[in-house]
């Protein structure tokens, strides 16, 4: 799945959770300390998922064009004077 279904899915079951949330204060009665920290709890949810999907849209709006790199060997002339990564230099020897 894209980013963008995952976001419309994690929408939809926030949008479940409100409905739920509303159809559970009326069975109990109104808005008592408990209910009012899940609402609110679920409003931050909300916040969150939309900043997510503002971060989502950006992201793909400024990704960087892709480099071709050549599957043909590199020159060797251009390791000519590099030693050989962890051993050392060719005409020197560990202590």
């Amino acid at each position: 799945m894209s980013v963008y279904d995952e976001l419309t899915s994690v929408q939809r079951c926030l949008d479940d959770l409100y409905r739920s949330l509303g159809r559970l204060e009326q069975q109990m009665g109104g808005g008592g300390l408990d209910t009012r920290r899940v609402r609110v709890d679920a409003d931050h949810l909300r916040d969150s998922v939309a900043l997510l999907r503002d971060s989502a849209s950006n992201a793909s709006a400024r990704r960087p064009d892709l480099v071709t790199i050549s599957d043909t060997p590199y020159d060797a002339a251009l390791w000519t004077d590099s030693d050989d990564e962890g051993l050392g230099a060719r005409d020197r020897h560990a202590p």
